[in-house]
Order: C-alpha cells, then structure tokens, then sequence
C-alpha cells in the first residue's frame, strides 16, 4: 500500500540493504521493537557518527518493515540478493508516494518506449507536472527538487534499476523473481509489477 501524502523526506534516505536487512533478521526472530531500537539507538548497531542520526535511521527502517508482513520477510531470506534489494526498494516505494510516482509514470514509460538511459530532464517534466496537481508540490524550493532527484537517482542505482557508465545512467529494467511477482499481483500491487518492468 502506497503512502498517500507527499513528503521529501527521502532526501534524508539511504538505499541503506545491510542495515534493513538487518532489521529484518530481528524482526523475523520476534525481537521486540523497543529492543531493536535500544540496539540501533543506545548501542550505536549500525555505528553512526551522532544519536540523533541512528534515531532517523531507526525510524526510517522500521517504516520500512512496517509495510512488510510476514509472507514477504519470509520470501527475503530465502531470496538472492538481487530480489532482496528490490523488496528494500519495493518498502521504500511503499513510504514514499512521489518516488512511487515517479517510478510508475518516469521510469516504467522509459522502458516502454524502449529509452536507453535516463536524462535529468525526465525528473524536471516530472515535477513540473507534480506541481500543478499539488500544491504540496508546487510549494518545494527548486533545491529540494534537485536533491529529490538526485535520491531517486541513488536508489534506483542501488537497486539496480540504473547502471552508471560515463556519467550515463543506463536503464536496467529488473526480471521479477517468480515468488516476489506472485506475491505482489496476490496483495493487490500489480501497480508495483508494471513500475518496475514497464508492463501495461
């Protein structure tokens, strides 16, 4: 289920895999949350440089696991790791409506029309379509459009969704994992599918 407010709060993001997969492990081991934050927070699990960042990271992923049942936390653990970074990217679409948004509407068409990379131009057009739909939006400083984009960019990299060359960003279209698919199209997320592989 896809977050329905907008937020920039995913410039503050990171693709951050070791760290959720982490998470993750306790959670499937019935950890209780509180615990895992004394983890992260108190003893510094990840070795962040101050508090108040192992705070943010803390809460960021435990959005992230939130969106995630027990099926999926299951089919991450008994997947390869190109299928476990999809499904961190997949939580990470799932908090955050203007990159879902630009997935599904950017990248997937990229793909239709069988673009080989992506252009800076492409996240402009976007947000200047965001901003006559939202006054949200419109209301963002052209600095945090920029700093927007540039997350997109880094997490689609990650994933590997891009692939980097010269400065080019190549797009990679990913091959679903037969189990994440069925998963997806039984909870209702085909939107997810078609976003990322650019099926209508």
């Amino acid at each position: 289920m896809i977050t329905e407010r907008y937020s920039a709060g995913i410039v503050s993001e990171s693709f951050w895999f070791i760290e959720f997969k982490e998470y993750l492990r306790r959670i499937r081991n019935n950890v209780p949350i509180d615990d895992i934050k004394k983890e992260i927070v108190d003893n510094n699990l990840f070795g962040l440089p101050n508090e108040n960042r192992a705070r943010r990271v803390f809460g960021y992923l435990k959005n992230r696991t939130l969106s995630l049942d027990k099926e999926i936390i299951g089919l991450f653990f008994n997947a390869d790791l190109s299928t476990q970074k999809l499904i961190n990217f997949i939580s990470i679409l799932r908090n955050s409506r203007i990159f879902f948004e630009f997935i599904n509407e950017v990248y997937r068409d990229k793909i239709r029309i069988g673009a080989e990379c992506m252009e800076r131009s492409d996240a402009n057009i976007f947000f200047r379509n965001k901003e006559i739909q939202s006054i949200e939006v419109a209301n963002w400083t052209d600095t945090t459009k920029k700093r927007i984009s540039n997350s997109f960019n880094t997490l689609m990299t990650e994933a590997n969704l891009l692939t980097v060359r010269d400065k080019k960003k190549y797009i990679t279209p990913p091959v679903l994992d037969i189990e994440l698919e069925k998963y997806l199209e039984h909870n209702g997320e085909i939107d997810i599918i078609k976003a990322l592989t650019g099926v209508y």
